[in-house]
C-alpha cells in the first residue's frame, strides 16, 4: 500500500487525481520487465516507467525492484522519513511521479517529453518530501533536505549521454525553481504555505514550455 499512498499524497498535493492507481501496475520482477521492454530493461536501475505497444493496445507500467518495496514497509516514509529511507523514498517517489503524471496527461490528450516527466518527478521529491517533513516535524522545516535532493546526487554509469544530459539538465531546472519557492515561501520571515501550494499547482499544470519559463530558461 506504500505505493498507492505517495500516490494519494501526490494527487491532494497538487489537487490533481487520476482514475488509475499505481500499484494496478506494478511489476517488481526483472525478468517481466525485460519481457515488456527488452535491452531497455537496465538491471541497475531500481525504478522504470515504461510504454510499451502490442497488439492489446499500449501497456503502462511501473518496475520497482522488489528489495527497494520490502526496505519501504519495513521503514514506512510515509510515517516517518528520516536520513535511513530518504534515499529509497525518491527512488519509489520518482517512479510514482512519472506515473501519475504520465496518465494525467494521457487523459488530457497532452504530449509529454522526457524532459519533462524527468522535470516534475525532481519537483515531486522535493515537494512531497517537504510536506511530509514539515507534517511529521510539528511544522520545522528541513533545512537541509535541498542539499541532499540536488546536490548531493549521483548518476547511473550506464546512462548514455542523452540520457544523462537531461537528467542532469532536469536536476538543475528543479534545483533552480525549488529554491525560489522555499526562499519566497517557506524560510521568508512571514511564510506563506498557502501561496507555496497554488504555485506548485500551477507548475504541475503548465507544458513544458511554461515549466521552462518558470524555472526561468
Amino acid at each position: 500500500m506504500v505505493l498507492q499512498r505517495m500516490q494519494a499524497l501526490l494527487a491532494q498535493l497538487y489537487d490533481a487525481p487520476v482514475e488509475h492507481g499505481v500499484e494496478s501496475f506494478l511489476v517488481t520482477d526483472r525478468a517481466t520487465l525485460e519481457r515488456y521492454v527488452g535491452a531497455e530493461a537496465h538491471r541497475q536501475t531500481d525504478e522504470q516507467v515504461f510504454v510499451v505497444e502490442d497488439e492489446q493496445g499500449v501497456r503502462v507500467g511501473l518496475f520497482l525492484d522488489e528489495a527497494v518495496l520490502e526496505r519501504l514497509n519495513r521503514s514506512d516514509p510515509l510515517r516517518s522519513l528520516e536520513d535511513d529511507n530518504l534515499h529509497d523514498y525518491c527512488t519509489a517517489l520518482e517512479g510514482v511521479s512519472h506515473f501519475h503524471y504520465l496518465i494525467w496527461s494521457i487523459t488530457r490528450r497532452r504530449n509529454v517529453s522526457l524532459l519533462e516527466l524527468e522535470l516534475q518527478a525532481e519537483v515531486d521529491k522535493y515537494a512531497s518530501a517537504v510536506a511530509l517533513f514539515t507534517r511529521q516535524r510539528q511544522g520545522q522545516f528541513p533545512h537541509s533536505l535541498h542539499e541532499r535532493l540536488f546536490h548531493a546526487v549521483s548518476f547511473l554509469p550506464h546512462l548514455d549521454e542523452l540520457s544523462r544530459q537531461r537528467y542532469q539538465e532536469a536536476n538543475r531546472h528543479a534545483a533552480r525553481y525549488c529554491r525560489w519557492l522555499e526562499e519566497r515561501y517557506l524560510r521568508a520571515r512571514r511564510q506563506r504555505p498557502e501561496l507555496w501550494l497554488a504555485e506548485l499547482r500551477r507548475f504541475f499544470r503548465c507544458s513544458q514550455q511554461g515549466k521552462m519559463r518558470m524555472v526561468g530558461v
